[in-house]
């Protein structure tokens, strides 16, 4: 008889996002006249910027020729595009790669939890709590063990060093869930930490673009030492509304290793790459070009104009929260606000007050974790009018 994998079994039935999906659509069912604004999935609003629509088009065309039609590719992506990584968001910082060190990938969620497939099953796994639930999920289907680090306003949402040292740590930073993001202090605690003990960083930058802060590294590799501990991870989804094109890398540092059962240390890049090579058939060509495009001064300045946006809609939202005297996070360095329920209300709670009473969707903090609970996230991704409309409609609350 066949046999399921029993850690599936473990998960959650229904994941975060699909919930929060369902429960909007009963409600659209049976109250169809509802104008329901979502600020619940982070999903970002178009238009792709010019440049990028310009080069999918020429991509599209490519292929519409003998002589410049493009197949398969190599599974880590073209030369010309990780070089094109490197020039545009490494050198200006005096960090320096080679082309083999940057991996092409379909966006930030598929690496993030394919990574520690190349990992022992044994390896203790630290999280933070909240988080992207991706995170914890991938690791339960690996059966793996995971501890878990608190994220509260009390340790201002960075998480203390673990007691019981984990051979792989998650670190996310700006932070989804809570809009917050390390300062280069704090970054370097986690670093320095990583290296005495022999641990393995899993960095998610996939909101880097997102920082103003000064004091906030864009990279984990700002930091002294991270090139033997951390392996980063990207994504143009948010950088340059990516989403529906899918498009990211990962940077697997010559300089990363782990031990074989031999006691032996072997480099994790070559491992990556041999994986990479079996079970990933490379990125579209067509999405490539897209990301090409962004790594362009024409690029970067049309899609920082985008999320120039993002950054004044979190204002209006943080603003208007604070005005009715809630307590929120986040938002300066990050498209999320994380705020915290009023009344003691639990946070699918209050979605459903906010749902039901305001056609607001926002995503229930819990479902990032034990330590999400009594918290909410919005999303500042969407249309100006429709933001300030959702803020007044929430005023309105307090006022009935």
């Amino acid at each position: 008889m066949i046999k399921v994998n029993d850690n599936f079994l473990k998960l959650k039935e229904s994941y975060l996002f699909t919930e929060i999906v369902n429960r909007t659509r009963a409600y659209q069912r049976t109250h169809p006249e509802a104008e329901v604004i979502k600020l619940g999935v982070g999903d970002v609003r178009g238009p792709l910027a010019p440049v990028v629509i310009e080069a999918l088009h020429k991509a599209v065309d490519d292929l519409a020729t003998t002589e410049r039609f493009h197949g398969y590719g190599l599974e880590n992506g073209p030369e010309w595009l990780r070089q094109a990584v490197i020039a545009f968001d490494y050198q200006p910082k005096g960090i320096h790669f080679t082309a083999e060190e940057i991996f092409i990938s379909d966006g930030a969620g598929s690496d993030l939890g394919n990574l520690p497939e190349i990992l022992g099953h044994d390896n203790l796994v630290a999280i933070t709590d909240p988080v992207y639930p991706a995170y914890v999920d991938t690791q339960m289907m690996a059966g793996r063990s995971i501890i878990m680090l608190p994220c509260t306003p009390e340790n201002d949402f960075c998480p203390e060093l673990p007691e019981e040292v984990p051979a792989i740590i998650y670190l996310c930073s700006p932070n989804n869930p809570t809009g917050t993001a390390m300062t280069r202090t704090q970054l370097t605690r986690f670093v320095d930490y990583a290296r005495n003990n022999h641990s393995l960083i899993i960095f998610d930058g996939a909101y880097e673009a997102f920082i103003q802060d000064e004091d906030v590294p864009h990279s984990i590799y700002e930091i002294d030492g991270a090139k033997e501990c951390a392996i980063e991870i990207r994504s143009f989804s948010k950088t340059a509304g990516f989403t529906g094109v899918r498009c990211g890398y990962t940077v697997v540092p010559n300089e990363v290793k782990a031990q074989a059962s031999d006691g032996t240390l072997v480099p994790l890049n070559p491992i990556w790459l041999r994986r990479v090579c079996t079970k990933y058939n490379g990125t579209s060509y067509i999405a490539e070009r897209g990301a090409e495009a962004v790594l362009t001064p024409e690029g970067y300045t049309q899609t920082r104009a985008q999320i120039a946006v993002y950054h004044a809609n979190a204002e209006v939202i943080m603003n208007g929260l604070k005005t009715l005297g809630y307590e929120v996070y986040g938002g300066i360095n990050s498209p999320y606000i994380w705020m915290r329920t009023p009344d003691n209300m639990g946070s699918w709670e209050f979605f459903d007050y906010l749902l039901n009473e305001a056609q607001v969707v926002c995503t229930p903090g819990v479902g990032f974790g034990q330590k999400g609970e009594g918290f909410v996230r919005f999303s500042a991704f969407g249309d100006p009018n429709t933001i300030l409309k959702a803020v007044e409609r929430i005023k309105l609350l307090q006022k009935a």
